[in-house]
């Protein structure tokens, strides 16, 4: 490991045990300095700034997290996969509060590329339900709402514990907003307003994964939009 690289994970690890110890979660600068036994100058020249820093910390932190999430083996069901992974989003969340807090800040002008991974993994279970008919809108606007759902769930947990202490509130959200999505798994795909954007929703994330559709990108990208809109279109619009 070259002098550089050691000072960098030095600083790194230095930040994320302040972050984690610290009672809301901030931290300055100079304490990291003084802890990591560096100047100003070093610290700077590898994240930039604090924020650049703070978004290292997080990155670093949710690695973890991430690794369990690239390394699973996906079920059969990708509604199953999709509650668990609502499960272990919370669970991250309140083993690990500061951080939590921290990579949901608004004072984080640029999202980690944690933040952004997670979402995409999200995404990708959501057009596994679509490709099977099971869910009722375009899988990008499905992980727009389960994600603000999750997250907001995730951050009440941990931000006020006292007022949210039932361990069942998460659970309940979680399927209030799937039962919103997603189709019935058994009988009739769903009831009959929602039967064509279901379909929309299906055959848009069939069009994603086929390969030689017989159209061209932009003749592929344009039935996109277009299965996309009917798909997240609700019955009175």
């Amino acid at each position: 490991m070259s002098s550089s690289t050691s000072t960098r994970t030095r600083i790194l690890h230095v930040a994320a045990e302040l972050v984690g110890n610290s009672p809301d979660g901030d931290i300055s600068t100079r304490a990291v300095c003084e802890a990591a036994q560096v100047g100003a100058p070093a610290l700077y020249r590898h994240f930039g700034d604090k924020e650049g820093l703070l978004s290292a910390v997080v990155d670093h932190g949710f690695e973890r997290y991430l690794a369990t999430k690239r390394e699973r083996d996906e079920t059969t069901d990708p509604v199953e996969d999709l509650r668990r992974g609502w499960d272990t989003h919370v669970e991250f969340a309140v083993r690990n509060p500061n951080l939590y807090r921290l990579m949901n800040s608004p004072a984080m002008r640029t999202p980690p590329a944690a933040a952004l991974e997670s979402h995409r993994i999200l995404t990708r279970d959501l057009e596994r339900a679509a490709a099977r008919g099971r869910i009722r809108v375009a899988p990008e606007l499905a992980a727009q709402m389960v994600m603000s759902a999750n997250v907001g769930v995730a951050l009440m947990l941990v931000a006020r514990p006292a007022t949210f202490d039932d361990a069942e509130t998460s659970r309940r959200v979680r399927d209030a907003v799937y039962a919103s999505i997603l189709t019935p798994e058994a009988g009739p795909s769903a009831p009959e307003e929602t039967e064509v954007p279901s379909a929309a929703a299906r055959l848009s994330a069939l069009l994603r994964e086929a390969q030689g559709s017989g159209l061209s990108t932009a003749e592929a990208a344009l039935m996109k939009e277009w299965l996309d809109r009917v798909a997240n279109t609700r019955p009175e619009d």
